[in-house]
């Protein structure tokens, strides 16, 4: 069998992109050298931005019952942690932290609450999903060499055994340390680390040793929670000398002890991880027909959970754009779009986590900034802005239009169709374009009829009419908006295609 999309790593985000591209018909496969999922502590949910991509596709019906945070805190409050023991009031709810202040109350709309799913059942539920859709998931195969040409890409895949594979595109999902990146000479610019930090499950002698919350002390940052095994510690003492080495008992046990100033025993590790804060990005996301997503684009240290959120937005951007390039309908420059819109989107996350690592080191200075940010922070303008900044909830693409709501994520507007109740998130199941008639506008209805084949028109009633009309891109975000025919013509051809 031959395939139009090759993708290495089957991590959250080739799989999720292996979803996007099948529900377009594209047939693709998805290596990962690992034979298992990899058991090692990760994110332990999906907020912002991601968790309303995973939402509008339905994925959150296939993680099953999950945990609210209350379940994963055993009936313990949380500690109280800066400005949220400071500001507390009625309000939107807490829903995450910048520097380990927890400040964070809401969007400037109800899009983004988290979803407390480990990245581990994400991928059962992603890969269980994708090979339903069709997918050929092949664990255990690791891509050992890339030779492209103008008309596809030529692979050499270690498995089972040896053997080649030729496809009209090939995306490397496969992480921060990228074998597609490397292999095609993809430039990976940025900026060393400063500190050594690891996560783990741990069990000690003395439960009780620290306080849970984050907490900055002498020689960095020691956080606990929400589970009563998980710890976070960094200490700003430099990068690791070697952050492939296993992470042993003894390494996690006097990284705690410092930060700590206890003398406490790690007796049993469950899970580790080592990492460092550099931040690096790919000058494109691009290279003839090879493509980059995912931490294999961009990699920044955790604080905040973003890296999810970021790689499932370039996901959803990229899917249906690769899609229409393979079904030979992408109208022209199509395709570079995703660099141009997602390479911001990253280097936004890049540049507040180096201010989130500023606001974590230790010492007297930054005590005194962090008491001015946290003041800053308390009012409302500044904390929406944080809000909406870390959960990529602000996000606005070039998209020609001056309609406030072009180039902005379509909210989940609740419509009525023929009578029956529906969101935009319900209708965006199938992953493709939208055009939402909410004003019963049949001339502009007549003005898309030479994009029937691959656009789908719904005329509804909803409570709120942000527009007359609106064009929503399969990655939910807005295309066009407003009555102006010539504007929806224009916007139908740049996005998808030349009409039949």
């Amino acid at each position: 069998m031959s395939y139009d999309v090759v993708i290495v790593g089957a991590g959250p985000i080739g799989l999720f992109l292996a979803c996007e591209l099948r529900l377009q018909g594209v047939r693709t496969i998805v290596l990962e050298r690992r034979t298992e999922i990899d058991p090692t502590l990760k994110a332990g949910a999906v907020g912002g931005r991601g968790a309303d991509i995973l939402t509008r596709r339905g994925i959150v019906e296939l993680l099953g019952d999950l945990p609210s945070m209350a379940d994963l805190m055993g009936g313990r409050k949380p500690a109280a942690q800066s400005l949220q023991a400071k500001t507390a009031k009625a309000g939107p709810p807490t829903v995450g932290h910048f520097a380990g202040l927890w400040i964070l109350r809401g969007g400037s709309t109800p899009a983004g609450m988290p979803i407390i799913a480990g990245q581990q059942a994400l991928e059962v539920a992603l890969e269980k999903y994708a090979i339903e859709l069709g997918a050929d998931v092949r664990r255990g195969h690791a891509l050992t060499g890339i030779d492209q040409d103008d008309t596809g890409v030529s692979l050499t895949v270690e498995g089972p055994e040896a053997y080649e594979l030729r496809a009209g595109w090939l995306v490397g999902c496969d992480g921060g340390r990228s074998a597609v990146r490397k292999l095609t000479g993809f430039a990976f610019p940025g900026v060393d680390g400063v500190i050594t930090g690891h996560q783990a499950l741990v069990e000690v002698d003395a439960p009780d040793f620290f306080p849970f919350g984050w907490h900055r002390t002498e020689h960095g940052l020691l956080a606990r929670g929400p589970m009563p095994q998980r710890v976070l510690a960094a200490e700003f003492d430099g990068p690791p000398v070697d952050r492939s080495a296993p992470v042993t008992r003894e390494e996690l046990q006097a990284s705690l002890r410092r930060l700590s100033g206890t003398e406490v025993t790690v007796t049993a590790v469950h899970s580790a991880t080592r990492f460092t804060d550099n931040t690096r990005q790919a000058e494109t996301y691009r290279v003839g027909r090879v493509l980059l997503a995912g931490d294999a684009a961009h990699v920044h240290p955790p604080f905040g959970g973003q890296g999810l959120t970021l790689g499932l937005g370039d996901a959803a951007n990229l899917g249906w754009k690769l899609a229409a390039e393979v079904a030979g309908r992408a109208p022209d420059g199509l395709l570079d779009t995703y660099t141009t819109e997602r390479h911001p989107a990253a280097a936004r996350v890049l540049h507040n986590t180096r201010a989130q690592v500023a606001l974590l080191a230790p010492g007297p200075r930054v005590d005194a900034l962090r008491d001015v940010f946290t003041a800053l922070a308390s009012t409302e303008e500044a904390n929406r802005l944080l809000t909406d900044l870390m959960g990529d909830l602000d996000l606005r693409y070039e998209v020609d239009c001056d309609h406030p709501l072009a180039g902005r994520y379509c909210p989940d507007l609740s419509l009525t169709v023929s009578g029956t109740a529906t969101t935009v998130a319900d209708l965006s199941r199938s992953g493709g374009p939208l055009l939402l008639d909410l004003d019963d506008r049949s001339s502009l209805r007549d003005t898309v009829r030479p994009w029937a084949d691959r656009l789908e028109v719904v005329t509804a009633r909803a409570e709120e009419v942000p527009a007359p009309v609106v064009l929503v891109r399969p990655d939910g975000y807005v295309a066009w908006a407003g009555e102006d025919a010539d504007g929806l013509r224009r916007a139908c051809a740049r996005w998808f295609g030349s009409p039949r």
